[in-house]
């Protein structure tokens, strides 16, 4: 018996799941399946048709004749037998079936004597629905509506199914326009972030290669070309790491390491660009903060995210970095800044998505920062949550597990 009852709830259980998957109770009524309805109560000559799926509480009416209601109770035992049995069922008089004749559709108002029912079983091998007639007086249903009804529920499954892979191929035609889109964006900024310093790199060097420049310019001019060559390779570094990240084939050796050592260091290599775009760059951190992490690869995230906060904060603004250690290790970058458009922020984890703000107004990158973050902090078992509001600032919090306890007598990183 317990097993018969396990099996039951197994069974129910896929059926509601294929319901959900096919989205099938979202709309009811349809006039694809209320032609199927129409069509079951001409052919049967019936007073009363439905095209009826069954849920969890109630079985929804996806087509119905003969009745206004859009629904009815799991307590009306007729198409829940039909998906039990797998298989058309009649009932010639229900007032004779002890099964059916306490029925509230039975006793009361409609008043049914007969039915019959085929059920809608999916192409997963699933029984979801009924396609069923209903009379008002004890009856024998002809051979031909038994299969007429058979090919009718089957009709209505594949509609069923049809509408739910329609609904899947336009939004997989979304999302390539989306990635289209994005593709295309991507090749217009690198192209704009590649151009820009090799034009500058050519036109340079053309000039130092022309001669007859006092040394103090050639000086200067081959500072600009460095500047302009490392600007390349940083770029093609970041390329090269968000591919690896995604092919999942990057180098990722944690260890025992000070969270505020790291974060200091990735505070330190941005603090000459924070002061000559006029920013204040403040860091506050306990002595220590125990973590197990890659810290280059961690100093990198923190890096991007701190160049992002440079990048979005006019000069005299400021951006606030903490460190924190209670309940679990994280770092926290707050900024007044230009801040995020709520339909940006939840794009600004995809890859190469660039902010319309970023766009409208020329800020320099290539949409990678970002994500790279994300994938890093994710290697990490750690995640990155980012709140703004436009024109009041950015905060982003990168957020890492708690670290084991060590063994007796081991060091502690700095000790």
């Amino acid at each position: 018996m317990a097993a018969g009852i396990a099996d039951h709830d197994h069974s129910e259980a896929t059926r509601l799941r294929e319901l959900d998957d096919l989205d099938a109770l979202n709309v009811l009524v349809e006039p694809t399946f209320q032609a199927i309805a129409e069509l079951a109560a001409h052919i049967c000559r019936a007073p009363i048709a439905l095209v009826n799926l069954i849920g969890a509480d109630r079985q929804y009416f996806k087509g119905h004749v003969g009745t206004t209601a859009a629904h009815m109770s799991r307590r009306v035992e007729f198409c829940p037998h039909t998906l039990e049995t797998r298989q058309v069922v009649e009932v010639a008089d229900a007032l004779a079936e002890p099964r059916f004749r306490d029925d509230p559709v039975v006793a009361g108002e409609p008043y049914v004597r007969a039915y019959l029912g085929a059920p809608m079983i999916t192409s997963h091998d699933v029984p979801v629905g009924v396609v069923c007639v209903f009379d008002h007086r004890p009856r024998r249903w002809e051979p031909s509506c038994h299969r007429a009804m058979a090919t009718l529920a089957s009709c209505a499954t594949g509609l069923l199914e049809l509408r739910h892979h329609h609904r899947q191929a336009e939004e997989v035609i979304a999302r390539l326009r989306e990635a289209e889109e994005l593709k295309n964006a991507f090749l217009r900024t690198v192209n704009h972030e590649l151009r820009t310093p090799l034009t500058s790199i050519t036109s340079y060097l053309q000039l130092m290669q022309d001669g007859d420049l006092p040394p103090a310019t050639e000086q200067q001019f081959m500072q600009v070309v460095t500047r302009n060559s490392q600007r390349l390779r940083t770029l093609l570094d970041e390329l090269l790491l968000l591919s690896s990240l995604n092919a999942q084939t990057l180098a990722f050796t944690p260890d025992g390491e000070d969270l505020v050592t790291i974060t200091r260091a990735a505070v330190d290599d941005i603090a000459e660009t924070a002061c000559a775009g006029g920013q204040t760059l403040t860091l506050h951190a306990p002595v220590r903060a125990p973590i197990h992490a890659d810290a280059g690869r961690l100093q990198h995230a923190l890096w991007q995210v701190l160049d992002n906060a440079v990048k979005f904060t006019p000069p005299g603004g400021s951006i606030d970095v903490t460190v924190t250690v209670d309940p679990a290790p994280a770092v926290e970058v707050r900024d007044n800044g230009i801040g995020i458009e709520p339909d940006d922020l939840q794009r600004v984890f995809d890859d190469f998505y660039r902010t319309r703000t970023a766009e409208d107004q020329g800020i320099g990158g290539t949409g990678v920062g970002l994500p790279i973050v994300e994938k890093i902090m994710r290697i990490h078992g750690g995640s990155v949550h980012i709140d703004s509001r436009p024109g009041e600032g950015t905060r982003v919090r990168l957020a890492l597990p708690a670290p084991a306890p060590a063994p007796a007598g081991e060091r502690e990183p700095g000790h």
